[in-house]
């Protein structure tokens, strides 16, 4: 067994995969919300039986290695390192360098770790402690400092570059790392400057990226965010998503919030399922990131123009996502750090518990817009609804909430449904393309799960469907032909056995019938009727042949001919 194999062996891939996606278990089979595209019911499925997970709306498919691959955007062999690390297997040497690229978001990762302990050290200094009374002056304890990794990049201008070239990074990978940049000269120097420092990292816990809060008011750029990078894309990443996951599962909602020392200020209250953009507007790729922990969303941007505007650029998205989104409002104008340091954790905690439904929090700001003592008032308060309510993809979920809304603003229901259906509610819904059906399905469904997963079935029937030529037709072929290969060979045969040994389009062959069908409940007894039937359709086809043969030697005269096949004919029975 080769080390890729023995590794998968070892793994879990159902343990691997509920690190990021919510799955309900099924039998032998878990099912979950699509990490890689839009859905809000699930078809994404992990088939324990087989370490395997395919999604039927989108087709991502493959193994444990494969899924950390796409859900961590990583190479083939850092996937494999991190599954190795996780799980405490050391990895072959051979394999330790990887290719170019590997070994270059490698060195960025350690830059990072290298980068953290700097900030970190400089931050508990006798030149932090400026630093340090300022994070006590806003609320941060010293255990949250810790928590949250908070460093302080120093005003030198170099430092950070000079250690890591004492580290022995060139400048290639020194710039690639986002911390240093290059002068026209050529040479290099920190980007980070007198800056308190909020490490950002990825879902699996690495650093992936700083943030940077300036010290000097007078600095133009309040805060500074590390460039992309081979291992940071900041519309894909949310600030603190590694630490509120868990908090997300348990509650089945998170708290969105703008800025790094909101986050914090909300943990140290007790909610810890926040998370926070990295400094840029919301993105699809967050949202969808946010999903695969709840769908359940309370938005707590800052109350000013800046967050208002904020908030309604990402609430049409996040509808669009079919997110379910509640509205947390804090008196006074304050963000969510300021008012946990005025009122206290209990309060906020409260505050967010009674956040309201979107819908019926743009409902309260439309009754204050307009007189909803007019008639023509509250019709024109229901137009000002009307934008989100078209967000929403589902038909039926358009019209429950426009009416709901319409009792809510004191508007007759059905004027409203009959307004809505002209305008909102009868979009045109996109229906998925019936896939076409395959005859050799139903057989397929039962043979190979059979044969993959019961040693003596397939030990059985093996030698009758060689010869089958019926098989030899079907677009699964070459999936029969290398398990009998490997049975006869006296090697593993299994689901991953048989799936590593063929081309790309047979692959997708045998995920789709084998995985869709399972194995529960199959016995022998099903195979041979399967294989009984085989027969009995290939003797058809060959009377079929037959006759047609006959049919051709008469027209030409070869009555020779015609009288061996119709022989041949009599013989079949």
């Amino acid at each position: 067994m080769d080390f890729i194999e023995q590794l998968k062996s070892q793994i879990d891939i159902v343990r691997v995969v509920s690190d990021y996606v919510r799955l309900r278990r099924f039998g032998q089979r878990y099912s979950g919300l699509c990490p890689f595209h839009n859905e809000k019911t699930p078809s994404f499925s992990i088939y324990a039986e087989h370490q395997f997970f395919k999604c039927f709306g989108c087709d991502a498919k493959g193994d444990v290695i494969k899924f950390v691959e796409m859900i961590e955007r990583l190479t083939f062999w850092e996937a494999v390192k991190k599954l190795a690390d996780m799980h405490g297997i050391p990895l072959p040497k051979r394999s330790q360098g990887g290719d170019e690229e590997t070994r270059l978001r490698a060195a960025v990762y350690e830059m990072h770790e290298i980068a953290v302990e700097h900030f970190r050290a400089n931050l508990r200094s006798a030149n932090g402690e400026r630093v340090r009374h300022y994070l006590g002056d806003r609320g941060v304890t010293r255990e949250s400092a810790e928590h949250f990794l908070i460093g302080l990049s120093d005003g030198g201008g170099r430092t950070l570059a000079r250690l890591l070239e004492q580290r022995g990074y060139d400048g290639a990978q020194m710039e690639a790392s986002g911390l240093v940049g290059r002068r026209d000269d050529g040479s290099f120097y920190d980007r980070f400057r007198n800056r308190l420092m909020f490490p950002i990292q990825g879902e699996s816990g690495k650093i992936i990226a700083f943030g940077g809060r300036a010290l000097d008011p007078d600095e133009k750029a309040k805060y500074l965010n590390s460039p992309e990078t081979p291992v940071y894309r900041k519309s894909h990443v949310l600030y603190n998503l590694n630490r509120a996951k868990e908090g997300a599962r348990q509650s089945d909602r998170i708290v969105m919030v703008e800025g790094y020392m909101d986050v914090i200020g909300a943990t140290q209250a007790g909610v810890t399922e926040v998370v926070a953009p990295c400094g840029t507007a919301l993105t699809v790729e967050q949202i969808r990131s946010l999903k695969r922990h709840s769908t359940n969303l309370f938005l707590n941007f800052d109350p000013d123009s800046a967050g208002e505007k904020a908030a309604e650029r990402s609430i049409k998205l996040l509808l669009e996502e079919n997110v379910r989104v509640r509205i947390v409002e804090l008196e006074g104008g304050l963000d969510p750090d300021e008012y946990c340091k005025a009122h206290g954790p209990e309060q906020y905690r409260d505050r967010v518990t009674r956040a309201k439904n979107y819908f019926y929090w743009l409902a309260d700001r439309a009754r204050s817009k307009f007189d909803m003592r007019d008639p023509q008032g509250r019709v024109d308060a229901f137009q000002f609804l009307m934008p989100g309510i078209q967000s929403l993809n589902d038909k039926i979920e358009r019209i429950a909430v426009a009416n709901d809304l319409a009792g809510y603003l004191g508007i007759d229901a059905g004027s409203v449904l009959e307004h809505f259906r002209k305008t909102a509610g009868d979009r045109v819904e996109r229906r998925a393309p019936q896939p076409k059906q395959d005859p050799a399905r139903a057989v397929d469904r039962i043979l190979l799960p059979l044969l993959l997963t019961n040693d003596e079935a397939r030990t059985n029937l093996v030698p009758y469907i060689r010869d089958l030529r019926i098989l030899q037709q079907f677009p699964s072929a070459p999936v029969y032909a290398a398990l009998i290969r490997a049975h006869e060979a006296g090697e593993t045969v299994s689901y991953n056995a048989i799936h590593g040994r063929l081309p790309e389009a047979q692959q997708e062959a045998l995920a789709s019938v084998v995985l869709e069908a399972g194995a529960a409940g199959l016995t022998e007894e099903d195979g041979v009727a399967c294989i009984e039937s085989l027969r009995t359709e290939e003797l058809e086809n060959l009377r079929r042949e037959l006759r047609a043969r006959i049919k051709a030697a008469e027209r030409n005269g070869d009555m020779n001919e015609a009288l061996t096949l119709m022989q041949e004919l009599a013989d079949l029975g």
